[in-house]
């Protein structure tokens, strides 16, 4: 079935919560050189050449492939994507190059709104430096908007904040969002420390990506180096919903030398669960209830599991139900008159030794209730800081998303918030018009209910995107069905 057809079969519109540009480089690379000469003068554009470029090929690829095999494993340099852009099927290459194409092509997918987020540039969140990584974001946000808001109607690019620091993050949203009006933004939900607070070294021979030695994961919400309350505070107030696109290749398990797709599946799921386990546990939900996270391009079963598990958890070593496992609640002469009467000759060798052991208990841990910042007092308030607040992008092929909407399988009834995100722009869509169909097979396949894709692909982008702008969808061709929900639901 034509993408066109099915959408004006469904009666409701198409909303992609995340689709994709792909940068061209060179075209940036003069507006970039142009933009940081202005506004830090041709020091900071000489540093950027110096510093090994602002983009993927550049920061990564590049460097990776000149490494010797020797040198490779010496750093156990992880290998990176390669080949992952449309290559055969040239017009899809160029409508992710091109927003008027991109514009004209929408009605032929069968969408009806699309966020937008980079592809080459997500690296820049990652640049060691400073100084270069705030203005690289900047002019990037600069630029996308000079060409991607004359499009509004139809689609909008994200913003790109990063957040190594509170500051930079702050400083960002409020030019990107205040001055410039972005009203999506992307953030990196893992940041990469130096352990013992070391400076980063910048080696531009080496691939910046993943997780080096003598480095860990910031995931911003749990044993953070900031607090990064005022960042989710100021969100809150210019109305947008952060959204994390933050891959996990190069770090953990998934650090092949050789495999880019040893490295690569599953990655964005693990940096997911990262951060939005991370945002849990340290009460982020909690202190910000009107606060939603996107957590893109992982899919949601990880989600479904994680989901599961923190209930379970929370259930067995909640701030009651721990005092169960408290060392000095065993009854040492029961145990040891037991192991006397069923215990082998080895088990009775010893008996004293074994009463003196366990009366050796384990340390005091400095914190029993390691619930504490979620203030959670029964199984639903794990259901209710957990689902409204987390949207999770899926894309078109994914049988999982079934999981999300199986109320008799997710504990207490629950349904996450799944959402439509086309990949558009990346290797694992060969056809852009396909997107939607295969989507639709979740119908076919019995996987999902009419009703339950409606919720995929239209109402949870909206119920996202609106979560902090209710007027994020005024002016686009979506605007009345999106006021209706929102009104429905306010």
């Amino acid at each position: 079935m034509r993408a066109a057809d099915l959408r004006a079969r469904l009666g409701h519109p198409v909303v992609d919560a995340d689709g994709h540009i792909i940068e061209t480089i060179p075209v940036f690379r003069t507006f970039f050189l142009d933009y940081v000469k202005d506004i830090g003068g041709g020091d900071i554009a000489a540093r950027f050449e110096a510093s090994g470029g602002i983009d993927f090929d550049d920061m990564v690829l590049r460097p990776w492939s000149a490494l010797s095999e020797t040198r490779r494993r010496e750093l156990w340099a992880t290998r990176p994507s390669w080949w992952s852009l449309p290559a055969a099927n040239t017009l899809d290459r160029a409508t992710a190059h091109l927003p008027r194409l991109l514009y004209e092509r929408l009605d032929e997918f069968g969408i009806d709104f699309a966020v937008l987020y980079p592809s080459r540039g997500l690296v820049t969140l990652s640049i060691l430096d400073a100084e270069l990584r705030q203005v690289a974001c900047r002019a990037l946000n600069a630029f996308n908007a000079e060409i991607y808001f004359p499009y509004a109607d139809r689609m909008t690019p994200v913003a790109q904040i990063p957040t190594h620091t509170p500051a930079e993050a702050i400083a960002e949203l409020d030019h990107a969002v205040g001055e410039l009006g972005f009203k999506a933004i992307m953030i990196n939900g893992v940041v990469h420390r130096q352990i013992g607070g070391a400076a980063a070294v910048i080696d531009r021979s080496v691939p910046n990506g993943g997780s080096g030695s003598g480095q860990r994961l910031d995931t911003l919400g749990l044993d953070s180096e900031y607090d990064y309350d005022p960042v989710w505070k100021r969100c809150l107030e210019l109305g947008v919903a952060p959204a994390s696109h933050t891959p996990g290749m190069g770090w953990g398990s998934r650090r092949s030398v050789s495999s880019y797709m040893y490295n690569h599946i599953g990655s964005f799921g693990a940096s997911m669960e990262a951060f939005c386990k991370s945002l849990f546990l340290g009460g982020v939900t909690r202190r910000f209830p009107k606060l939603c996270f996107g957590l893109l391009e992982g899919g949601v079963g990880w989600a479904c599991a994680l989901y599961a598990d923190l209930l379970s958890h929370w259930e067995k070593r909640n701030r009651e139900t721990i005092h169960q496992l408290d060392p000095r609640r065993i009854d040492t002469a029961l145990l040891v008159e037991l192991f006397a009467k069923y215990g082998d000759e080895r088990f009775r060798t010893d008996l004293v030794g074994l009463a003196e052991s366990l009366t050796k208990l384990e340390p005091e841990p400095p914190v029993l209730d390691e619930w504490a910042a979620c203030e959670i007092t029964c199984a639903e308030d794990v259901r209710d800081l957990f689902v409204p607040r987390f949207y999770f992008g899926c894309e078109a092929d994914d049988p999982m998303v079934a999981w999300a909407f199986r109320a008799d399988t997710n504990p207490l009834g629950a349904r996450l918030r799944a959402m439509f995100s086309s990949d558009i722009g990346h290797w694992d869509v060969p056809d852009m018009a396909g997107i939607l169909a295969e989507a639709w097979e979740l119908v076919e396949d019995g996987l999902l209910g009419e009703a339950d894709f409606r919720e995929f692909v239209f109402a949870n982008p909206v119920r996202f995107y609106t979560s902090a702008n209710p007027d994020f969808f005024r002016g686009t061709r979506c605007e009345e069905a999106a006021a209706k929900l929102v009104a429905e639901e306010a």
